[in-house]
């Protein structure tokens, strides 16, 4: 129900702004320009956002995050003779969650190859809409799941920061 409203209302605004732009006197004119220049500067901003996470992306700023916990892993558990039973089990549910992040990792990667390799409608033809839909259904999950990692590879990054404090306190 909220949903619909906000749907509606953003409609009326919409509808407000381009009668506005196309028949309102010069002040409302000049207003409904500065809005649509306003959102098109977000548009843009968002859009270089998007792209710069996806270079990043791209570069490997996951598969470097998730390798160097990896050696840390590797370092505790070499002094772990040193340390109780509690950390050992708490370092492999760390390094099984890290396991499972590198694999939607790669999900994620092989997803985004196959998005990439979907083949354009050719030259004259229109696109098909319902594929055009499901394309940007596609890119949008595929960025929730982007964030989602995210989140959960800084989690891990802070338990795991935990774990080698205490580690290091005994």
């Amino acid at each position: 129900m909220i949903r619909f409203v906000l749907k509606i209302g953003a409609l009326l605004v919409v509808g407000i702004l381009i009668y506005n732009f196309f028949f309102g006197d010069s002040a409302e004119k000049e207003q409904s320009r500065k809005i649509f220049g306003q959102v098109k500067d977000v548009v843009v901003s968002v859009s270089q956002l998007v792209k710069t996470e996806k270079q990043k992306f791209d570069a490997g700023k996951y598969d470097t995050a998730l390798e160097k916990l990896g050696g840390a892993y590797q370092a505790v558990r070499g002094q772990v003779q040193k340390l109780d039973a509690s950390f050992l089990s708490r370092l492999d549910e760390l390094e099984k969650r890290k396991a499972a992040l590198q694999s939607e990792l790669d999900n994620i990667e092989k997803a985004e190859q196959e998005l990439a390799n979907t083949p354009a409608p050719k030259k004259g033809l229109k696109a098909d809409p319902k594929a055009e839909k499901a394309k940007t259904e596609k890119a949008a999950d595929q960025q929730r799941r982007k964030e989602a990692l995210q989140r959960d590879l800084e989690q891990l990054f802070k338990d795991s920061e935990t774990l080698l404090q205490q580690a290091q306190e005994q």
